[in-house]
């Protein structure tokens, strides 16, 4: 699946991109098994709200982590789970950055996720 497709994955990558909260929310089962590894910290949440506000949004990609494009996405199955792989363009006061995260995750019976199992291989400079 390409990023022209529509998934709950790749709709979780493009809201991520634009920093939209109700549509990150929205790809999210309310009650959540989420975990995570970024360098150096391993991190939880079991409700979308925690996982948007205080993960995503409130330490990943801070209000000034400006997401300048998703440059790749890609959703493919995985039997019964699903990956999803983004690839964002970041700037911040620090300079610009590429983000690469995988994830797989598993949708509930509405197409919300409800199991996701992520990795960040964290900021890397864009000129590297």
């Amino acid at each position: 699946m390409d990023i022209d497709d529509e998934s709950t994955g790749l709709r979780f990558a493009r809201a991520l991109a634009a920093k939209d909260q109700a549509v990150l929310r929205g790809c999210l089962a309310e009650e959540i098994d989420f975990q995570a590894l970024t360098p150096g910290r391993h991190w939880q949440a079991a409700s979308s709200g925690e996982l948007v506000e205080k993960i995503v949004l409130g330490h990943w990609f801070q209000d000034d982590d400006r997401i300048q494009a998703l440059r790749s996405a890609s959703d493919e199955p995985v039997l019964r789970r699903r990956r999803l792989v983004y690839e964002l363009a970041v700037a911040n006061a620090d300079g610009e950055f590429l983000v690469e995260q995988q994830a797989y995750y598993q949708c509930g019976e509405d197409g919300r996720i409800t199991w996701m199992r992520l990795l960040c291989a964290g900021y890397q400079a864009a000129d590297a």
